[in-house]
């Protein structure tokens, strides 16, 4: 079972654009992308990471638009998974 991650991952996530949902041990973001087809690309991307961890976020998108929201329901919170799976993330959209 992976473990809850502490403040200071949690902060360095918080650096880097990603905000606590409220109510939840969860992270949160928006990604804008230039049209449909760029989004749809990073999420293809984001699918592959997800399956390589076999840690999938919860997430919804509309148009060039992709809205994220991880955490680890195992835990109760945020663990490394989600660390781990945020700078793929922002990776992928940069």
């Amino acid at each position: 079972m992976t473990e809850k991650i502490g403040d200071a991952d949690k902060d360095a996530l918080l650096a880097n654009g990603w905000t606590m949902v409220d109510g939840r041990d969860a992270i949160t973001k928006q990604f804008v992308f230039r049209d449909f087809i760029e989004a749809f690309r990073f999420m293809t991307g984001v699918a592959l990471w997800a399956e390589k961890l076999n840690h999938h976020p919860e997430w919804s998108n509309i148009y060039k638009k992709v809205d994220v929201t991880l955490t680890t329901h195992d835990t109760g919170g945020l663990s490394e998974l989600d660390a781990k799976l945020a700078k793929a993330l922002d990776k992928l959209a940069a």
